[in-house]
């Protein structure tokens, strides 16, 4: 399969996937069973390795100090059911955050430390489990779960990584700062990318 061949093949079964979980919001919701079946769909996908090889997936320029590239597979034209796929590098620890929409992880290659968190009583957070996003496996989250994501090593991590609004939009996402104690806003996330379409 030459790579444009590779292109084709891929954005017709992202646009087949998104069909089915766009199909099961409509039916069922947002509900814990709901994005667990979203999770599903994309873990079927992640099977088709040979549509999501890393060489199509550059990873952040050296120059830069970033760790991870985001890449734009599918959003809708109302920025709803965004589905990227993020190549990190190790070196990544994220804070307790929340995502203010649903959000799903599928693994493809490497292994992705998800701690999970419960609101404490205090104003903070306290950690209730942890769970390895990795080829075969997803986590399903609703809008206000918290979780941190960690990720060790030099080797390459590949995962889907999917909203039901997409990142630009998400203002008003909280993170919680252990050394002060106080909970902050991200911003909207910038930088991220379209695949570059093969020759």
């Amino acid at each position: 399969m030459t790579p444009k061949e590779r292109a084709a093949a891929r954005e017709n079964a992202v646009r087949a996937a998104m069909m089915l979980v766009r199909a099961i919001e409509v039916a069922q919701g947002v509900t814990r069973q709901s994005i667990a079946d979203m999770r599903d769909v994309l873990i079927e996908l992640a099977k088709r390795r040979d549509l999501f090889p890393l060489e199509d997936f550059p990873p952040p320029e050296a120059t830069t100090e970033r760790k991870n590239a985001l890449y734009r597979l599918s959003e809708d034209a109302d920025h709803r059911f965004a589905l990227y796929a993020q190549l990190s590098m190790g070196g990544t620890n994220s804070p307790a955050h929340d995502h203010t929409t649903w959000a799903v992880i599928v693994g493809m290659e490497g292994k992705e430390l998800n701690r999970l968190y419960d609101p404490a009583d205090e104003g903070g957070v306290v950690e209730k489990d942890q769970f390895v996003v990795e080829a075969g496996t997803g986590l399903a989250l609703m809008p206000d779960d918290l979780h941190s994501i960690h990720i060790d090593g030099s080797e390459p991590v590949l995962n889907f990584h999917m909203y039901g609004l997409a990142l630009e939009q998400l203002e008003h996402r909280r993170y919680y700062k252990p050394e002060t104690g106080e909970w902050k806003h991200f911003p909207a996330s910038e930088g991220i990318r379209d695949l570059p379409i093969p020759a």
